[in-house]
This record gives structure tokens, C-alpha cells and sequence, in this order.
């Protein structure tokens, strides 16, 4: 079996409406555009990969049973498109390797779902996601949805795509994939 190239897609502020912490399914809400946007990625043969950071289980804010229930919501209104969920429990200072900018969801991954770096992309809405890309040598796309209005200037990695939201992220790399 080959490997594949992937897009890794952060979740709040990308996906779905950023909610600080989102602990609850019933404050879960997928952004309008991310359907046909993941849609069009499956179709182009990308293999489809969350990676997130979820400190708010590390801070005792919710569980990680929580947190699998929201993915299990997520796949059920995304018609199961996504391939597979990454998340990182840890806090910002714990020196984790898996904490995005680390690199370690996309190692574990790329290893996990027989997936290439080569022609991978991350997209994300913080400038976090950016240096991710950057240290796990992918392409990369922000988005102004979430925190990505705020991020607008990258102090050390410019991404190859800033879109407005998901959708035109997808449009603008499968027009250059």
C-alpha cells in the first residue's frame, strides 16, 4: 500500500466556531463551508487529519471523553469524512513533542495512516498551525476565520495561503496541488 498526501486541519477556528474550550457537543457549531471544503479535499484523494491541541483536558476543564464525544459529533454532521483525530492533552509549558508547534501528531499520523509529507498541506487559524507546517516541512494555509483575523501578521513563517475561511483555503490548493 503507498502512502498518500494529507491535509492536516486544526479544529477551533477552523473547522468549527472557536469556542474557549469547547467542552460541550451542544456548543459545538461547524462552520457552513467546512462540508463541501473537506469534501472537495476526499475528492482530490487527500487523506483527511485533525490535529489539535487540547490543553483544556490537561487543565482539568473537561475530560478526554468529552473532548472524543464532540469528534464522534463532528464525524456524525461531517459524514465521516474526516480520516482521523490527533489531539494533544498536554499544557503549554510541558514541553510535550505532540503540542502543536511540536510535531508528533503529524509524525504519529503520517506513520499511522500511511500518509506522505510530500504534497501535505496543514491549515489552521493561529500562527501556531503555521510554525507547524513549517517544522513538519509541509505547505501550509491560514485561515481568518477564529483567531486568524488576529494572526494576520506572522512574525517568523509566512503561510504560502492566507484565505478567508476553510473554502477558499481548499480552492486556492487544489488550484496549485
Amino acid at each position: 500500500m503507498s502512502s498518500r498526501p494529507a491535509v492536516f486541519l486544526d479544529r477551533d477556528g477552523t473547522l468549527i466556531k472557536e469556542v474557549n474550550f469547547l467542552s460541550r457537543v451542544e456548543d459545538l457549531e461547524i462552520f457552513d463551508f467546512t462540508f463541501n471544503a473537506l469534501e472537495k479535499l476526499k475528492s482530490a484523494g487527500f487523506g483527511l487529519i485533525v490535529v489539535t491541541n487540547q490543553s483544556g483536558i490537561g487543565r482539568g476543564l473537561y475530560t478526554e471523553a468529552d473532548m472524543h464525544a464532540i469528534h464522534r459529533e463532528m464525524d456524525v454532521q461531517l459524514d465521516r469524512m474526516i480520516d482521523s483525530y490527533y489531539f494533544c492533552p498536554h499544557l503549554p509549558d510541558d514541553g510535550c513533542h505532540c503540542r502543536k508547534p511540536g510535531i508528533g501528531m503529524i509524525e504519529s499520523a503520517c506513520l499511522e495512516q500511511r500518509l506522505s509529507i510530500e504534497g501535505s498541506w496543514m491549515i489552521g487559524d493561529k500562527d501556531l498551525d503555521v510554525k507547524t507546517a513549517f517544522a513538519a516541512n509541509l505547505r501550509s494555509a491560514m485561515v481568518l476565520t477564529g483567531y486568524g483575523s488576529e494572526h494576520q501578521v506572522i512574525l517568523k513563517d509566512d503561510p504560502e495561503i492566507i484565505a478567508e475561511d476553510l473554502g477558499e483555503a481548499v480552492e486556492r490548493i487544489l488550484a496549485i496541488s
